[in-house]
């Protein structure tokens, strides 16, 4: 039985058009805008933080149908969360420059790092076999937490905020303002393996690793998204393309170009998701330098999107992401969670030349 029941596609919809219709809304989502979304890798549980200073925890039945299960706060803006390994520990970062983790089974919340800023990203890594933490603060600073003591394992000094965080496997990616991006191995955390800048011209909004672990994906405030593998044996493979971009009537009138908030990879196929500012989503094969699917307008910017741990779920948070300043934020906007059931070939890779 498919996910959300029928897997038909309406009869509208075209080879490369995708299908909105059977997507199903989280019930009692946030009230104020959503900065990230993530799924345990455990179960189908969804982590929501928001600007509400609340991180929510939601179960998702079969059918799509959802209820909140656990709540925990911040002291300030909650901008992003993360799940442990083992699905019992959920992590928020906020504003107040802590970021704190929420027992599932207890329901207790501990504060279990500090920055001198705003705490932006927040991932949970594997040392030496050793679950740690990982923060990434607007203080221009990465801190390692063992979560049995107080003060950081180690810090790395970063050149600027930390604006976007990703780890898989060894490769944990940071993204910072001016463009830098540095790279760690967290075979040997203490340092950066790379540090590059952005091959984009403008402001990185996110950076997303490969499934494999080998490459990241990079979106910026200009509607660009870039591919970058790692190593230099991989560099002929890297690529960027436009996207999130309204192309005007009259070729006289310039492009409306908007920014790219969210990069998912797809757990199974390694497939990737953008969503961005212009209220839509898209998904893309790297390796084929193909759009799988594009999805019509939703009527809200897209801030914030996940799939869950067998990549049958694609979630995505509307949700005004301040791209127009505070004069667009109005009574009316919109602050939902849509849960996107993946099926048939949506996001399957196609066949073409293939990394070796």
């Amino acid at each position: 039985m498919a996910l959300f029941g029928s897997a038909t596609p309406a009869a509208s919809t075209t080879p490369s058009q995708g299908d909105l219709s059977k997507d199903i809304p989280l019930a009692s989502p946030p009230e104020d805008s959503v900065s990230d979304i993530s799924f345990s890798p455990q179960s189908e549980h969804l982590a929501v933080s928001s600007w509400d200073k609340k991180v929510r925890i939601y179960e998702i039945d079969a059918q799509g149908q959802s209820q909140g299960k656990a709540m925990f706060e911040h002291e300030g803006p909650v901008l992003n969360c993360a799940w442990s390994k083992d699905g019992t520990k959920v992590f928020g970062a906020g504003a107040d420059k802590a970021a704190r983790m929420f027992d599932v089974s207890s329901q207790q919340t501990t504060q279990v790092a500090a920055h001198d800023q705003p705490v932006r990203c927040v991932e949970v890594i594997e040392v030496n076999n050793a679950p740690m933490l990982v923060t990434g603060s607007w203080d221009k600073t990465v801190k390692y937490w063992d979560l049995r003591q107080q003060s950081p394992a180690a810090t790395l000094a970063c050149q600027d905020r930390v604006y976007s965080m990703s780890v898989k496997d060894k490769l944990l990616v940071i993204g910072t303002a001016d463009r830098y991006i540095n790279i760690v191995n967290l075979n040997d955390p203490g340092k950066f393996y790379k540090t590059l800048q952005s091959p984009l011209k403008w402001q990185t909004r996110v950076v997303s690793c490969f499934s494999g672990g080998d490459g990241f994906a990079v979106g910026s405030i200009e509607g660009r998204c870039a591919i970058q593998y790692v190593e230099e044996k991989d560099s002929s493979l890297n690529f960027s393309f436009k996207c999130h971009r309204q192309t005007p009537p009259s070729t006289r009138d310039p492009a409306s170009v908007y920014s790219v908030n969210a990069i998912s990879f797809h757990p199974v196929h390694g497939t990737f998701s953008t969503a961005g500012s212009d209220g839509t989503f898209h998904f893309w094969d790297k390796d084929a330098k193909h759009r799988l699917k594009g999805y019509p307008e939703t009527g809200q910017t897209i801030a914030a999107t996940a799939f869950n741990r067998n990549g049958n779920i694609f979630a995505y948070a509307m949700s005004y992401d301040w791209s127009k300043g505070y004069t667009q934020h109005t009574p009316q906007s919109i602050n939902k969670i849509m849960l996107h059931p993946v099926n048939g070939d949506e996001c399957k890779p196609r066949a073409g030349p293939k990394k070796r």
